[in-house]
């Protein structure tokens, strides 16, 4: 199973989101059901592995707290920019949530995670974007703000190769108090 914990966005949010997606040459975005805030990628495990992750996750108490969406930006710069995205705020109650999540998962034997994380909301995969169309959508775009909303629960999601990308199945919610 290859698995990741991650925040689901409100609906509204979502199509606000949704009507960016077009005006980069070359760009695969992310669809609209996909849009997610990553806290734990987590990767191939077995199912007893599995079980102990959904265990431990499920013992995780954290407050519910408001979240909002700002600017846009890329993983990579220029012609080797990757990935589009817009911004999350770290505020401390996301950071306090991601901790436990990480917690939780290296409890059932996971490795830590090595990359520092940055919360985040993917719009697009590149494969060597035009620069200038680049910068000048993403000039276009950065005053976008959505929110704030309410994250009042966190999820378990697996991850599935299919025909037109991954497929994300929610395995487990997991509410905030």
């Amino acid at each position: 199973m290859r698995l990741f914990v991650a925040l689901s966005l409100p609906d509204g949010v979502i199509a606000r989101l949704n009507i960016m997606c077009s005006g980069i040459p070359g760009a695969r975005w992310v669809e609209p059901g996909n849009m997610h805030i990553t806290l734990r990628f987590i990767g191939e495990v077995d199912e007893p592995t599995a079980e102990e992750i959904n265990f431990n996750l499920s013992h995780i108490e954290a407050p519910a707290f408001d979240l909002e969406l700002q600017g846009l930006d890329t993983f990579g710069q220029g012609y080797k920019a990757h990935s589009l995205y817009v911004g999350v705020p770290l505020i401390p109650a996301l950071t306090h949530l991601q901790h436990k999540v990480e917690s939780a998962v290296a409890r059932a034997g996971v490795p830590h995670e090595e990359r520092k994380f940055k919360p985040h909301v993917t719009l697009a995969r590149l494969n060597k974007p035009e620069a200038f169309r680049l910068q000048s959508f993403i000039e276009g775009n950065n005053l976008f703000k959505a929110g704030p909303f309410t994250v009042d629960q966190f999820t378990l999601f697996e991850s599935q190769m299919g025909k037109g990308g991954s497929i994300y199945t929610a395995l487990e919610d997991y509410p905030l108090t």
